[in-house]
Parts: C-alpha cells; structure tokens; sequence
C-alpha cells in the first residue's frame, strides 16, 4: 500500500518486484492510476475506489499541486492524504480478504495501513519510501529546512514546529484513522509513531543520510534504497545529442514540477560551463510549451533517471528523496531547490552531509543559482562526500536486504531486530 505517485511506486513496485523474482505473490492495492507502473514492474494490481478516484484524477491533482509550494502544497497533501485514507479504510479489508492476502509492506505516507492489517490480524512491515517520518523530537520536523541542534534552543524549535503539523493531524488524518479504529474495537492512537510496524520498519535512507537518532525502535532498519531498471517503465532518450561534456542532470520530479519559470532560470545558470545540461520535465509539461532556452539544453518530458545518473558529474533536484539518493548512489552531488512536503528535509540534509549546496526555491535567481553550481563542480569536498555517501548506501543492502527482512518477518511472525544502537 503506498501513495499513487512515483516518488513512492517506484521503490514500492521494486521492492515487490525483488519480492516477486523470489517465488513471492505481490500485489499493490490503490487507486486506479497507479496500475501502469505496477504492471510495469510485472505486479498484481487491485484498484481501490474506482469510483471515488476514476482514472485520471490524480493527475488532475497533481497538476494543482504542482502549482503549489511551502504551506499550501503541503496542506493540499494532507487533504489528499485523508480523502484517500477514508477510502482505503473503507474499502481494503474486503479486498485484502478476498485476495488472499497475508502480509502487508505499508507505506508511511499510508498511515491507514497498519490499522487495516491490525483490523485483518495480519502482520505488516512500514517502509519510509520517502524522508522516514519517525517522530523525535531532537529531529526538526520532517518539512521544515532546520539543521540538527540538539542544544535546548533546537529542541524548543523543533516542538514549535511540529505544533501546527499536530494539529493538522489531529482535525484530520488521525480523526479519521481512531474513528475506524473505534469502529474495529480497536484501542485509538495517540502518538504519530504508534501507526508503524512493530515487527520491522524499513527506510531507503542509509543511516549515514540521517540525522543523529536515539529513540528508533529496535526493529528499525536502514536497508539504503531501492531502485532496479528492471521494475520500470521504459523511457526513450536521445542518447545520440550527448556531447561527452561533463552531465548536469536537472528534475524536479513528477508531482511539484509546474513551476515552469525554474527552468529557464536552470539553463540560464549554466552557460558558460563546460558541461551539457539534461532537463527532464517530469511529466509537468511537454518539451515544446517551454519558451526557447538559452544554451544547448536537452529537454524531455520524461528521463531515463538511472541511466542518466551513471554519467551525470551533477544533479539540480527539487530534493525528492529517490532523485536524491539515485544521485548519491553514483557518487554525484547535487544542488537542491526543495519545494515543499519532505523536500526541505532532504535538502536540510544533503548539506548536512556535505554532499551539495541547498538553494530554496523562492529564492532561485539567476546568479545565485550559478554560484552554487559552480561551488559544487569546483570544490573538491562535494564531490568526496558524495562519494562516501555512495559507498554508504552499497553498504546498507539495499532491496536485497529489504526483501531479506520481509521474508524474515513471514517466516517468524516475530519483530527482526537491527543493529542501530538507540
């Protein structure tokens, strides 16, 4: 179960497409829109609320909110988040039920999940496909751009800012969450963490992209992330316009990427280097609505991120985490203009880790964005730090140790501890 966009498909269908070629049946439940990346991936798909999200709305939704930034897109995402809660608590267990079902691999951003495998009395296990969202309170908040303090100062800001994210949560996702759980004669919860796994969680994250943490649950596991060709739809590319200069490779993702004025302002930031710049649009916009772009930029609606990446010396990313950690799993750093929801987190930490300059998407001008850029392409300790990240994540195991836990907590029903001292 997971959020119908690609941020959190692709290392979901991976995970289960690893799961798959193991002698496992996989099969995501959701809305309508998400079926072609799951057959892609070779995946059983069962829709949920065909009626309630016919085909085609969540990229209606998508195009609101990639319009969208700060506060109010992530408001419009916890609004979206609940509508599609109250479906799935609705709707799930019957089709859980009837298709036989046994175990769970929930999203974070599903919250809904582990109260439908605890309604179901089947065993689940949380993966964070996006920035982990464990609370504590010596973390800042996951949509807020703050550096670790762990000083008292840090600490009372920190409680600052999850107030208004509490308080969200409390007028809706949560309400809606304990009125099923009222309803199942289940015990409602009170705190965020009480929603995930007790038998294994899992995070794309290495540990090493985390900041300090000392409350994680025993169970908790920093597997590194999860991304195969092989699990994808395929995407063209004009491989033949490549120069042999040095990539950037530019994205902003497939949701947050209407901001259409970035881009100009992207390729402008790059003239004058001796490098080739690859725009992917993400599905935002079609290459031919872009006005003419100053340099000699490739622009394409869709990218072959993966590929792209082995032969990219930098990356301009809005700070999805897969964009993110796809990069640093070559070894590129990047320069990052975080739009909204968890982005300013992983912004907050790429340069926590040193791999990459952070420049706040309403605060993207010409000249300050090439600065970054070249601060980046020039200064050695980037590049290094993003090296170390990468071995990093081929320490961490990957879907391999992923599937390796899941299979675990199949077999024995019990929690699979980690190694992470808490």
């Amino acid at each position: 179960m997971c959020p119908a966009a690609s941020g959190h498909l692709n290392p979901m269908t991976t995970l289960g497409y690893e799961l798959k070629q193991r002698g496992h049946r996989v099969t995501v439940l959701g809305i309508e829109d998400a079926q072609p990346k799951v057959l892609a991936a070779g995946l059983e798909f069962q829709v949920i609320g065909k009626l309630d999200f016919p085909k085609g709305s969540t990229k209606d939704s998508f195009t609101r909110l990639g319009n969208l930034s700060g506060f109010k897109a992530f408001q419009y995402t916890m609004n979206r988040m609940v509508n599609v809660a109250k479906i799935l608590l609705r709707d799930t267990p019957e089709v859980i039920k009837a298709a036989g079902i046994e175990v769970l691999l929930v999203d974070q951003a599903s919250p809904e999940g582990g109260t439908i495998a605890e309604y179901l009395d089947i065993p689940f296990v949380s993966v964070c496909s996006a920035l982990m969202l464990n609370r504590e309170i010596s973390i800042p908040p996951f949509f807020s751009s703050w550096n670790y303090d762990p000083s008292w100062r840090g600490l009372l800001r920190n409680r600052v800012g999850y107030a208004p994210l509490d308080l969200m949560a409390i007028q809706s996702l949560k309400k809606v969450v304990n009125e099923y759980r009222k309803h199942w004669n289940l015990s409602p919860y009170h705190k965020p963490n009480q929603n995930y796994s007790q038998l294994a969680q899992l995070s794309q994250q290495p540990a090493e992209f985390e900041f300090p943490r000392i409350k994680l649950p025993s169970c908790f596991h920093f597997t590194g992330p999860y991304s195969n060709p092989e699990s994808r739809e395929p995407v063209s590319f004009p491989y033949e316009k490549l120069t042999g200069q040095p990539l950037i490779y530019a994205s902003m993702g497939t949701v947050q990427n209407r901001l259409l004025w970035i881009f100009p302002r992207i390729a402008e930031a790059c003239m004058g280097l001796d490098a080739q710049l690859v725009i992917a649009l993400g599905g935002g916009a079609s290459p031919e609505s872009l006005p003419e772009l100053p340099g000699n930029a490739i622009v394409v609606g869709y990218a072959p991120q993966l590929e792209l990446l082995q032969k990219a010396t930098l990356t301009i990313t809005h700070a999805g985490l897969n964009t993110t950690l796809e990069s640093l799993s070559n070894g590129v750093p990047m320069v990052a203009l975080p739009i909204a929801n968890d982005q300013p987190g992983v912004a907050a930490r790429i340069a926590w880790t040193g791999t990459g300059e952070v420049v706040p998407v309403g605060k993207v001008r010409v000249e300050k964005l090439q600065k970054a850029i070249k601060r980046v392409l020039t200064e050695d300790s980037y590049k290094k730090n993003a090296l170390r990240l990468k071995e990093a994540i081929r320490r961490s195991g990957g879907v391999n140790r992923a599937a390796d836990i899941i299979e675990q907590v199949v077999a024995s029903g019990k929690p699979v501890l980690s190694h992470i001292t808490t």
